[in-house]
């Protein structure tokens, strides 16, 4: 039988740390493992993955204020054509049809117009009869008058001749002094009756003148009103105002119309505008004149704000933007845009790329330092759809987050990884 070593063995009895030692051991491990999460996340209570955020660096820089907004292409001039008149309308242009200016597009029956063109036409035609009348008239009384003042004339001259013949018959006592009297009253009254005969020609003439011009005056107030007829009547055939293309019918065919009427649209193809909707907290910034960059199928073109709504809609004022060049483009009506209406430059200012801490009401962002982050105060200024102005809080260089800090569960300090 082989014997064991149990002979050989001699048996310890553990010996057992007190509780105090178990104590002071847990404090030097806590120790230290809090003095390695110092020396790692510099006391940061909160850890995140660094390629859950965007950062952006604080630059210095031209800072463009500006405005984005939506639209669309409109036409710039685009009239609407009204009836002149009332009566029954035939259109003859649809919507769509190009056109060129002075086309016929529509024309307006109106039986009441014609009636009364037709007489007053009528009425003219009179009245110019009534002219040469008075004319023939006028020429037949200074005729008369003018026969008058020759036979008073005749008279005179015979008188004047037997007063020169009395006087030598009277010097030889040849006629008795009652005839050579009587004789010299004849002289006197065909003096007088001359001198009347004179008095009455020039009277009937410048009646004859006046009589005649209010003929003429009344004759040429009746033409321009037949001419002011005509001109209604030729109203009533509507023509295009410009080239282009019929936009819309704005009644129904064969319709009667009352004076003033829309019937339709012609677009003028020749000049576009783009039609913004800005929202009414920037209407008080904006300005005539101001730059406008418009995107268009991806290309970008320069234009200028031309006209602002005095009215809000919708929250919304209206504006409009002219092309700088429009030349070679191929626009459509009511074609979608978007566009920057530039408001301001600000140069050599610090900014960073625009992110959600401009929402942010604490007004601070987390800034990133080495493998942390910690939020910071800041004040911001003027901001545009890409950047923020920094007033305070920031130097160049600096690192930002600008997306993703939700994810830092509002941490003093994060600790990145």
């Amino acid at each position: 039988m082989i014997r064991d070593t149990s002979g050989q063995d001699n048996v310890l009895t553990p010996r057992r740390l007190p509780k105090a030692g178990w104590l002071v051991a847990a404090f030097v491990l806590l120790g230290l493992l809090s003095l390695w999460l110092v020396n790692r996340g510099e006391g940061a209570s909160h850890s995140a993955k660094r390629s859950e955020l965007v950062t952006a660096r604080v630059t210095r820089g031209t800072l463009v204020r500006d405005i984005v907004a939506n639209g669309k292409i409109v036409a710039a001039n685009a009239p609407i054509l009204y009836a002149p008149e009332e009566g029954m309308v035939t259109l003859i242009a649809r919507p769509g049809d190009t056109v060129s200016k002075g086309q016929l597009l529509a024309s307006i029956d109106s039986p009441l117009l014609a009636s009364s063109l037709a007489q007053e036409q009528a009425r003219l035609d009179a009245l110019s009869g009534e002219v040469e009348r008075a004319s023939l008239q006028a020429r037949r009384q200074l005729l008369t008058a003018q026969q008058v003042l020759n036979t008073a004339k005749v008279e005179l001259e015979a008188a004047e001749r037997e007063s020169r013949r009395g006087d030598q018959l009277i010097e030889n006592n040849l006629i008795s002094r009652i005839d050579f009297e009587k004789g010299k009253d004849e002289l006197k009254k065909a003096r007088l009756l001359f001198a009347h005969a004179q008095q009455e020609a020039e009277l009937m003439r410048d009646t004859q003148a006046f009589e005649l011009k209010n003929k003429q005056l009344e004759h040429k107030r009746q033409a321009l009103l037949v001419e002011d007829l005509r001109r209604q009547v030729a109203a009533l055939q509507i023509i295009a105002p410009v080239d282009g293309i019929i936009g819309n019918w704005l009644t129904e065919q064969k319709a009667r119309l009352g004076r003033g009427q829309a019937i339709l649209t012609v677009v003028d193809l020749s000049a576009f505008e783009a039609e913004l909707a800005v929202s009414e907290s920037y209407a008080d910034e904006l300005g005539l004149g101001m730059a406008v960059e418009l995107e268009l199928g991806g290309d970008k073109h320069p234009g200028v704000l031309s006209s602002i709504s005095p009215e809000v809609q919708a929250g919304q004022v209206l504006t409009r933007v002219r092309f700088a060049d429009a030349s070679g483009l191929n626009l459509r009506q009511n074609q979608r845009l978007s566009a920057r209406i530039l408001l301001e430059n600000l140069e050599d200012v610090l900014m960073v790329r625009r992110g959600s801490f401009v929402t942010d009401p604490s007004g601070q962002v987390y800034r990133v330092e080495g493998d942390s982050a910690s939020r910071v105060a800041v004040k911001l200024g003027a901001r545009s759809v890409s950047y923020v102005q920094i007033l305070d809080g920031a130097s160049e260089g600096d690192e930002w987050v600008i997306a993703g800090s939700e994810n830092l569960k509002q941490a003093q300090r994060v600790r990145l990884n």
